[in-house]
């Protein structure tokens, strides 16, 4: 068929209206499972600074004779540990004429932009817990502190590839970095073996935390016995959120944004963060027909015993 001759159709019109739509689609996650599990502390200073402890070996042979005079028995002091707060920040300048324009999926570009800015900086947080290879920092004048995050507060209770090693560590405190070692495949044994030596140094872990790769990975383990799971009808289940060890259940969560190489087993209780400055954001000095806005937080990771949790690390991710 054809148009009758002269027909003025769409592909002659000019003017016709845009249409685009009022909503901006953002595939971009934001959730933060680190971070959002760790209980939220003050910190009065930027170096802030806690105590740890360890209880006596348990010990067969305490039989005592009836009417003994005692003598005192050693005792070991606390150990003192510390970290620092980390300055997060990201900012951004928009023009006046920016706002001021009816722009689609926002009411104004400065509303738009605190928002998205500040989803942003949320990453921004949870990244540098899971991935920054770093020491407690003091900083300087010119240099920015540093907060050690969970790749070098973890020791002791790992599994790792040939040439991996734990970070060093002085008086308890992270003083290297962790060394990547080869990478091999994920398997339950790896697992298995982190979480009783977890157990052993008196830790009872209650998460798995694993990149998606290796979340896969764990769906993957059979365990001892086959899996049973009351479902509705016609449904595939092919997850494992919850791993049931030797020693309690623990919860899997896949984050995003930690290394896919390393799979965390963590006591959730001795893990903190300390907040010197929440979430805040700042108009800056006007210099110009525009606004200047800085989103910021301060804060750091505190360890209260690191050797209740433990890392499966130098994974295969692919």
């Amino acid at each position: 068929m054809a148009q009758p001759t002269n027909t003025f159709d769409t592909y002659d019109m000019s003017g016709i209206k845009e249409q685009l739509s009022d909503i901006i689609y953002n595939i971009s996650p934001t959730d933060t499972p680190m971070f959002s599990s760790m209980g939220k502390g003050k910190a009065s200073n930027t170096q802030f600074k806690w105590l740890t402890d360890s209880l006596a070996a348990a010990s067969a042979s305490n039989h005592q004779v009836e009417g003994d005079d005692y003598t005192g028995t050693a005792q070991s002091a606390t150990e003192e540990l510390h970290n620092y707060t980390q300055i997060y920040a990201k900012n951004f300048v928009i023009t006046g004429t920016d706002d001021a324009v009816d722009a689609a999926g926002r009411s104004t570009q400065l509303a738009y932009s605190l928002a998205k800015n500040s989803k942003e900086l949320k990453r921004d947080v949870e990244a540098g817990i899971c991935q920054a290879n770093v020491i407690p920092t003091v900083g300087a004048s010119n240099a920015a502190r540093k907060t050690a995050g969970l790749l070098t507060w973890i020791r002791g209770n790992s599994s790792v590839g040939a040439g991996g090693a734990d970070a060093a560590h002085t008086n308890g405190v992270p003083s290297g970095t962790r060394t990547d070692g080869t990478q091999r495949a994920f398997s339950e044994s790896m697992l298995k073996e982190v979480i009783r030596e977890c157990y052993n140094a008196g830790g009872n872990p209650d998460t798995i935390m694993v990149g998606p790769f290796n979340k896969q990975a764990i769906s993957g383990f059979t365990g001892g016995s086959t899996a049973i799971r009351e479902v509705p009808a016609k449904t595939i289940v092919a997850a494992v959120d919850v791993y049931q060890s030797d020693f309690g259940t623990l919860t899997v969560k896949p984050n995003r944004f930690q290394r896919d190489r390393d799979c965390w087993v963590l006591d959730s209780e001795y893990w903190g963060f300390n907040v010197l400055r929440p979430f805040q954001n700042t108009q800056l000095a006007k210099t110009g027909d525009n606004t200047h806005m800085l989103l910021l937080m301060e804060g750091g990771v505190v360890a209260r015993n690191q050797e209740s949790s433990g890392i499966v690390a130098d994974l295969t991710t692919s």
